[in-house]
């Protein structure tokens, strides 16, 4: 069995209000990371903190980039113990994503299409939990996430183990 790790944060950028805002809950960003000190997390994001309207695959950290910045980002962190064959094919579509980056992009239509209750599928353009269900999907994760997914539906899965909860540069492992 391998782990993976299901970050939750919220960072109070004017795009991770409006998703507070409708969604009512938490966190309104979603990463995963492929170990327990969360060196390297990847989601769909904003490539430069002081810029929210260029956007793509991004790795992240707790102590870099936005969430550098957001100093006071509050988190949940879960852990999800899986199969080292899954572990391995989303190890395998991450390393795709980060050596192809320039072809994927932010779908920005599909958070707006979110804010309706609605899915907006766009080839190679992703949210956060776009990327993360696509991550679970096709490592044949079966959970059953719905169509129109959101950070905290992640946090909702059996066999998800929350670790942590505060501020995303206290975390410590």
């Amino acid at each position: 069995m391998s782990k993976i790790y299901i970050v939750l944060t919220y960072t109070g950028t004017f795009l991770s209000r409006v998703v507070k805002l409708y969604t009512k809950k938490d966190y309104s960003h979603v990463s995963i990371s492929l170990d327990k000190n969360l060196t390297q997390m990847y989601s769909f994001g904003r490539y430069n903190a002081y810029n929210p309207f260029f956007a793509g695959f991004v790795q992240e950290s707790p102590n870099s980039g936005t969430f550098k910045r957001f100093k006071n980002t509050t988190s949940t962190i879960y852990c999800l113990e899986i199969e080292k064959k899954q572990y391995n094919l989303i190890k395998k579509l991450i390393e795709e994503m980060r050596d192809g980056k320039e072809r994927y992009s932010f779908n920005m239509l599909g958070v707006i299409a979110v804010l309706a209750n609605k899915h907006l599928d766009r080839k190679r353009k992703f949210y956060c939990a776009e990327f993360v269900k696509y991550l679970f999907e096709n490592s044949k994760l079966n959970y059953d996430l719905p169509e129109v997914v959101k950070p905290e539906d992640f946090a909702k899965l059996d066999g998800m183990k929350e670790i942590y909860t505060g501020l995303l540069r206290e975390y410590k492992y």
